[in-house]
């Protein structure tokens, strides 16, 4: 009648971009969750993070502010107490003006610069774009930093956030994130998913000023290229 669990080493190393008092931002690696599934417990980044702080302080607590898909990678804000978490969260599409991704895709885009809008809904474990209003506006915009061979760099601005949104447009303009098992065709098997978001800005509530959190872009994508 006994249970045994097994818990999964997890690695200590976090990226931490910036902290304070309020919040922890780190660069979250591609293949770990943001937050915990059924499947999956422990290897979060806010397990992760939630380790970091309590060696500080064994009564520290964190609270998502916003998430990244398992796949992608890049900067992610978590809240240490309550008040930041609602300051942050509840005027998140107020506050925030900015936020950019690198993504190298599949394929070279006939529009060296451009935005793509549609109507996003949930089917199952997809996303797809529908012609009527029934789903979420959901506007990306790009433009493509370097080409070679039959792949692409693209600087992204995402103007919308919808679940899996920059993966989804992509992959029905005929151009897949490379490294997309799910959208796309991964024939080569990738690693992981040429996605990282790099860069966020927005106007902290707590001042009222504006603030930028930036990263470099992973190294697989500067060897891709």
């Amino acid at each position: 009648g006994d249970t045994v669990e097994i818990r999964e080493k997890v690695a200590k190393n976090i990226d931490i971009i910036y902290e304070d008092k309020d919040i922890i931002v780190i660069n979250k690696p591609s293949g770990l969750l943001t937050v915990a599934t059924e499947k999956e417990k422990n290897k979060t980044a806010y397990h992760l993070v939630m380790e970091y702080l309590k060696k500080k302080n064994k009564n520290n607590r964190i609270f998502v502010i916003h998430r990244l898909d398992k796949d992608t990678s890049g900067i992610i804000m978590f809240a240490k107490n309550e008040r930041a978490k609602h300051l942050y969260q509840d005027n998140w599409n107020d506050i925030v003006k900015k936020r950019c991704y690198y993504a190298v895709i599949d394929g070279k885009m006939e529009n060296k610069e451009g935005t793509i809008k549609s109507y996003l809904k949930e089917n199952g474990n997809m996303v797809y774009s529908v012609k009527d209003r029934s789903g979420k506006l959901a506007i990306t915009e790009y433009k493509v930093l370097k080409e070679r061979k039959n792949i692409s760099l693209l600087d992204i601005n995402l103007k919308t956030g919808r679940k899996n949104q920059i993966r989804v447009h992509l992959s029905e303009n005929k151009h897949p994130i490379v490294g997309d098992k799910k959208y796309g065709k991964d024939e080569k098997n990738y690693k992981r998913l040429y996605l990282h978001a790099y860069k966020i800005k927005f106007v902290d509530p707590r001042t009222n000023k504006i603030i930028e959190f930036k990263t470099n872009m992973p190294k697989e994508f500067k060897s891709m290229i």
